[in-house]
């Protein structure tokens, strides 16, 4: 099996319009998917900056000297970017869903499927998993992460029920958490809302989301004048903060005003967003919920 399918992988490569010469970066580094993409279309002077914090990810380094992978979390772009010693970037990429090399090992606790062991880390060495989420949160935190995190609009009762079954029995395993909240869907319902609540949670272990912000923030300050930046999200939380930033140059606050009170947005939109068409949902079903989101540093 592949370590992982990129996706979006042609529309994402076409919205950064790579410049031959230029210099790029892939937050999200993977299987390499992206980054191979990437090289292929840089020149000879061209430069790659990869991050990604997982172990396994390392096994898929590209032999390439225009290549430069740091194993570590993205939010180090800017202290990274210093280190190496440039001070701009011509394009950033960041695909921000789970690979489908840590959906399908059991040690890594993505899935919901039987027999997975609840982990959810995407950086192996950190102490917060999602046992100790599932055990320890109180159960306001647990009700806020499933209803921000997942949109599960029964979120307190959700929380409520793994609070009290969590007393009986920690819960360590899918198996024990499928079981304890069977009575919230049916057989036609369970995937849909097993993915939400097992998203939610990896959302809250890895901290994905005050990351995403964090890279946002930066690339403001890191790409060059009409640079570009290419975010493919998965789920409704993300994507909201990537659509506000883009279009106001903000996530909640209001937009900054000019001295003549007109909006300042340092991003124009390229496009609304894109989807995968209907021959990749054919090959990778994995990525039906993708959407991509691309905007020019003015």
């Amino acid at each position: 099996m592949n370590y992982h399918k990129p996706v979006l992988l042609n529309e994402s490569l076409d919205s950064l319009e790579i410049r031959g010469n230029g210099v790029y970066v892939d937050m999200t580094y993977g299987g390499g998917g992206h980054s191979r993409e990437i090289l292929n279309r840089l020149g000879s002077n061209g430069k790659l900056i990869a991050f990604d914090q997982d172990l396994d990810s390392q096994s898929n380094i590209i032999d390439d000297e225009r290549l430069i992978f740091f194993r570590q979390n993205n939010i180090f772009l800017m202290q990274t970017l210093e280190y190496l010693k440039i001070r701009k970037v011509d394009g950033i990429l960041a695909d921000l869903g789970v690979s489908s090399h840590q959906l399908d090992k059991k040690n890594r606790g993505f899935s919901f499927h039987p027999g997975y062991k609840l982990d959810m880390r995407m950086n192996q060495n950190q102490n917060l998993d999602a046992i100790q989420v599932i055990n320890n949160y109180s159960e306001s935190e647990l009700s806020n992460l499933f209803y921000l995190n997942g949109d599960l609009k029964n979120s307190k009762k959700i929380a409520n029920k793994i609070c009290k079954e969590r007393e009986n029995k920690k819960i360590t395993m899918s198996n024990d958490l499928n079981y304890v909240l069977e009575t919230f869907f049916s057989a036609n319902t369970k995937n849909s809302f097993l993915a939400r609540v097992y998203q939610s949670i990896r959302i809250e272990v890895n901290k994905e989301l005050e990351s995403l912000k964090e890279i946002l923030i930066q690339s403001k300050n890191l790409l060059s004048k009409n640079g570009i930046m290419s975010v493919i999200t998965y789920h409704s939380a993300e994507d909201r903060l990537v659509k506000r930033f883009f279009k106001n140059g903000c996530f909640d606050q209001e937009p900054v005003k000019d001295e003549f009170g007109n909006f300042s947005n340092p991003f124009k939109l390229k496009f609304h967003f894109l989807k995968p068409k209907e021959s990749e949902l054919k090959l990778n079903k994995r990525s039906r919920s993708a959407k991509l989101r691309s905007a020019i540093k003015l």
